[in-house]
């Protein structure tokens, strides 16, 4: 992977609101995470956490301001590109409602991979990386 100026995720001026609502539930002056560095979100249900989610994810976008990723300013992409785009670089493991329920675990976290050639061409034994994961964040498989 590039380096990028040391930053994975550049947000500025940042608003979001959902259609036919009058105030933005998300309003990001500036946010900045660098490689390496480790977040944790939390908050209460309806606090926008899954709203940021979809927005880095390139799912939603935002009616003002930039998303910067890996060097990729993701409110620039089209859809196709935007989906191509998270395919290879971003993996997303929910809670429960969009879990497939017959998958394990790891073939859970292992689904997204699936979707990107370079993603498999890049990771080797995806399945190996899974488990580090899983290991680095302190959950069992």
């Amino acid at each position: 992977m590039a380096v990028f100026s040391g930053l994975t995720i550049e947000l500025n001026d940042l608003e979001f609101r959902w259609p036919g609502q009058n105030v933005h539930c998300i309003h990001i002056s500036r946010f900045t995470i660098s490689t390496g560095e480790r977040i944790f979100l939390y908050g209460p249900s309806g606090g926008g956490k899954s709203t940021l989610l979809s927005l880095l994810g390139g799912v939603a976008l935002p009616q003002q301001g930039t998303i910067r990723l890996l060097g990729t300013e993701l409110t620039q992409l089209s859809n196709p590109q935007r989906n191509r785009f998270r395919a290879d670089h971003i993996g997303f493991i929910f809670q429960q409602f969009n879990l497939i329920p017959w998958l394990s675990a790891v073939d859970n976290a292992l689904l997204s991979g699936t979707f990107s050639t370079l993603r498999r061409q890049r990771a080797g034994d995806m399945k190996k990386q899974a488990m580090h994961l899983f290991e680095r964040l302190d959950l069992s498989p």
